[in-house]
């Protein structure tokens, strides 16, 4: 054996640094394509579980309610909050160019397809996101950590119909609740700040709000906010029931369950966004 194999074993070889960062970038993306791969797994089996049951009326009634007013409760108040700066920023900032261009009449129309189209959706997938995910996360979490999830498995009794299913209809009937809040306030709010600050009369405001808002705005709205909660739903479910190592692992979960959510929200709606533009372009009503 050479004095340079000898050194080899002795001093075992180090990778560089572009080793090291293929071999984190590789192992990132290996691990987020499996994430996605059981998310949806889970989703569809979730999906396949609550039509079931819903069908065969053994549909778990007791716990759809229950997270569904927890939801409400943990959206509705800073859902408002939300909504506010959305329409004012909206109408502020679309208003002064449009007032520079000497068009106010046609405020209404700039900031309702604004807030309808985007900020409505958007901020309640970001809520959902936030408050649904990490709520959704932390309660499964604590069910798997304490082997609740485990004995589940053991009385003969699917997780994913016990818990997942429920969860998931109660996000789905949520989301566009949560959307129509989030749209009409931030559409009253950038209308009293046209009224009031940039002086645009009511009629003109809604003439040009009903001129180029159309009800196909609504709905796209209202869809892409349950595909919106759809993603959440899975994400968290899938977070939490994955929880491992204790209450490290719970918080874990919630803090991948969070960024995962709102990462997934803000990816869909620019897709979204842009097929919507393609087959649907604006115009006037």
């Amino acid at each position: 054996m050479s004095s340079r194999q000898a050194a080899g074993d002795v001093f075992p070889r180090r990778d560089g640094p572009l080793d090291v960062l293929r071999d984190n970038l590789s192992g990132t993306v290996t691990g987020s394509l499996g994430t996605f791969g059981r998310a949806m797994r889970s989703g569809a089996a979730a999906t396949r579980a609550a039509a079931e049951d819903i069908v065969r009326l053994r549909f778990q009634w007791h716990e759809f309610l229950a997270q569904t007013w927890f939801l409400i409760t943990v959206t509705a108040v800073p859902g408002v909050l939300m909504a506010v700066p959305f329409g004012v920023i909206v109408s502020a900032q679309v208003g002064n160019v449009v007032f520079q261009l000497g068009a106010n009449s046609l405020i209404g129309a700039a900031g309702g397809l604004g807030v309808i189209k985007q900020g409505a959706p958007l901020a309640t997938g970001l809520l959902l996101g936030g408050a649904g995910a990490a709520a959704i996360a932390a309660d499964l979490g604590a069910r798997t950590i304490r082997e609740e999830v485990d004995a589940l498995r053991v009385m003969g009794i699917d997780p994913v119909r016990r818990l997942v299913a429920p969860r998931l209809v109660a996000m789905l009937v949520v989301a566009p609740l949560l959307n129509i809040l989030i749209l009409f306030v931030g559409v009253v709010a950038g209308y009293l700040v046209s009224v009031a600050a940039l002086d645009v009369t009511p009629g003109s405001y809604w003439e040009s709000f009903g001129s180029f808002v159309s009800s196909a705005d609504v709905w796209v709205s209202l869809l892409k906010a349950m595909i919106f909660g759809f993603l959440v739903v899975v994400i968290a479910c899938q977070r939490g029931l994955e929880a491992r190592g204790g209450p490290r692992g719970v918080a874990d979960g919630v803090n991948a369950a969070v960024i995962l959510s709102v990462v997934s929200v803000a990816v869909v709606n620019t897709a979204i966004t842009q097929v919507v533009a393609v087959f649907m372009p604006s115009k006037v009503a």
